[in-house]
């Protein structure tokens, strides 16, 4: 990560916004270990707990008016975007405590996913000047899409249950049922008509899990990593599971990859788009680009994205993947054994 970087040399005014309702993480305890662990010297803070969708942005945005030095939220990437869409273009930093399903951003940026060690990088207080971007209209910070990842971002907010076993038993249940589309993407000289599953832009390198969907994005580059990816068969889907985790998706011969400021995309009808994993209906016409350094962000002073190791969903995951590899010449031959692994898993996947 690149940017100018900030210094607190005296107290700064933060506030801390809590989204008691999202991602699955518990926290009953995140306001003591804040009282608990936030530096006192460095800070004068305040905690405020949102009452209702959108009541973080609202927040946020008094906290601008207020001259607010930071804010920090305290949820998953919807809470985050919700916060971080209020405080874009202005001197007030975005810190974060990661407490959701996927944690995208945080993942990205390194940063601990345990309350501690993000308080502890919020108390060095380190600040860089980092991208985001915009999909008709609405800003988004790690990633944005059309197609069967806005489709399972609809279905996932639509289940009860959350976490990457939801993600993937939806992923299981729809994606052999989903028709890609066409998509005339025009752009930085450049124009160009896919037959694709999806295409996502991304600011950031993942979705959330440790699924990465762009491996090289940077948040500082000025520039999105625009993914398409072609109509694949039942046989080509383990090999993109397993890239996705093993961060070699652009190496995949049904993905392909360019980078852009602005791009144009006119679908075939309206449909399902998301921003950080909201979902929305859209029109046809989408309307996708970065704006460079516009937005303040806390950052991990000692992250090294070399030292980035597999978490256990991850491990386990690429196992199984692997594991269905391994009999891929077979399946060719009897293509219903895979369905009934397919099966097999969706009955596991219920048990959770």
């Amino acid at each position: 990560m690149h940017g100018r970087t900030i210094k607190a040399m005296e107290q700064s005014k933060v506030t801390v916004i809590i989204n008691p309702v999202s991602g699955i993480s518990d926290k009953h305890d995140i306001p003591n270990i804040i009282n608990t662990m936030l530096d006192r010297r460095r800070f004068v803070f305040k905690t405020v707990f949102t009452e209702y969708a959108g009541h973080a942005s609202e927040i946020a945005a008094n906290c601008v008016t207020d001259g607010q030095d930071a804010v920090i939220a305290v949820g998953g990437d919807g809470t985050i975007n919700e916060v971080a869409r209020s405080i874009i273009n202005t001197d007030t930093a975005l810190g974060i405590i990661p407490c959701g399903s996927g944690n995208g951003l945080a993942r990205h940026l390194m940063l601990p996913l345990d309350a501690l060690g993000a308080i502890d990088v919020i108390n060095r207080y380190e600040v860089h000047d980092l991208d985001y971007g915009i999909i008709n209209g609405h800003p988004f910070f790690c990633t944005c899409g059309m197609g069967f990842d806005a489709f399972i971002s609809m279905k996932f907010a639509e289940s009860g249950k959350r976490g990457p076993l939801t993600y993937l038993q939806r992923v299981l249940e729809e994606g052999l049922r989903y028709k890609p589309e066409s998509y005339e993407i025009t752009g930085d000289d450049m124009e160009k008509t896919y037959k694709a599953f999806l295409v996502t832009c991304a600011n950031a390198s993942q979705y959330g899990n440790n699924a990465y969907i762009a491996p090289h994005a940077s948040m500082s580059d000025g520039l999105l990593d625009v993914i398409v990816m072609e109509p694949f068969d039942i046989l080509d889907a383990p090999q993109v599971g397993i890239d996705m985790l093993n961060k070699t998706l652009d190496k995949n011969t049904k993905i392909k990859t360019f980078q852009a400021k602005h791009i144009h995309i006119k679908r075939q009808k309206e449909g399902y788009i998301h921003f950080d994993g909201d979902p929305m209906m859209s029109d046809k016409d989408v309307d996708i680009r970065v704006v460079s350094k516009g937005i303040k962000m806390i950052v991990n002073p000692d992250a090294d994205k070399s030292k980035r190791k597999p978490n256990m969903v991850q491990a386990a995951f690429s196992d199984f993947f692997n594991d269905l590899g391994s009999i891929k010449d077979d399946i060719t031959r009897q293509r219903r054994r895979l369905q009934a692994l397919n099966r097999l898993l969706l009955s596991r996947l219920n048990l959770y």
